[in-house]
């Protein structure tokens, strides 16, 4: 496990040296400020960018809970799921029964289809004092896979309880990741309303439409992200596979029976 390895904390690095000017901008760069390039990073999509500095955050206070959840958070967003919940594990160690740890782990295990075990920990995380936003959504993650008609409402009590653009969005990347698109675009519609000038719920929204076939849609979401970030490769791509594409009966048949 490349990642797993990549994550293993070293005290010693970090440290500020004896240089005076290196000293002093390594002094400035605490934990506070990884933790701050790490969300710059997450709120794009660049999960890789966001994982390494919760990590480096951690390499210099092991004691705050935010860097442990952020960093097991993006594990689940590139979809390593063991390690996802080996560092859950990991945490919960230090910080015992806390919530969002717990809600993390309850996501591993959701999405390592192990949905009994991820129902008992999202239980135990939700009776946690302070229930935050990530707990709601994460048991509305488990009412998905155990086809509960309650994922609605946890989703709604998540957002009631932070209104940034990012829950919307990740409460969609849940349902596009369990096979439901079309739920999935109905949220990226929410963060794009929330955030029109942010790169991200724009292409998120184009993905969404491209899944469901609606490609007229897509092209126009995904032309708005290259309006915004005019470098945009992810968003190039898209355009470029979308243009020689054409009509596929396939993807028009699927369109018309997706759940």
């Amino acid at each position: 496990m490349p990642r797993f390895d990549r994550l293993e904390l070293d005290p010693s690095q970090g440290m500020p040296d004896e240089g005076g000017r290196t000293k002093r901008m390594e002094l400035e760069r605490d934990e506070h400020y990884w933790l701050r390039l790490a969300d710059s990073e997450r709120r794009p999509g660049l999960y890789e960018n966001a994982l390494r500095y919760y990590s480096r955050s951690l390499e210099l206070d092991k004691s705050q809970v935010t860097g442990w959840v952020g960093q097991v958070q993006m594990l689940i967003a590139l979809d390593e799921i063991v390690e996802a919940e080996l560092w859950a594990r990991k945490a919960l160690e230090l910080f015992k029964n806390h919530g969002d740890l717990l809600a993390g782990r309850a996501q591993a295990l959701c999405r390592s289809k192990d949905r009994s075990q991820a129902a008992a920990v999202c239980d135990a995380a939700l009776s946690q004092p302070n229930v935050t936003a990530y707990r709601w959504q994460v048991r509305g993650e488990v009412m998905i896979v155990t086809r509960s008609p309650v994922d609605r409402y946890c989703f709604e009590k998540a957002m009631q309880l932070d209104s940034d653009w990012l829950v919307p969005l990740e409460i969609g990347q849940a349902y596009l990741y369990h096979g439901y698109p079309s739920k999935a675009l109905g949220y990226a519609r929410q963060a794009v309303t929330k955030a029109a000038d942010q790169a991200f719920p724009w292409y998120f929204q184009g993905v969404c439409e491209r899944e469901l076939g609606v490609c007229d849609a897509a092209v126009r979401s995904f032309r708005r992200v290259l309006e915004i970030v005019p470098n945009h490769a992810d968003a190039q791509r898209q355009l470029t596979e979308l243009t020689y594409q054409g009509w596929s009966l396939t993807r028009t048949l699927r369109r018309l029976f997706r759940r």
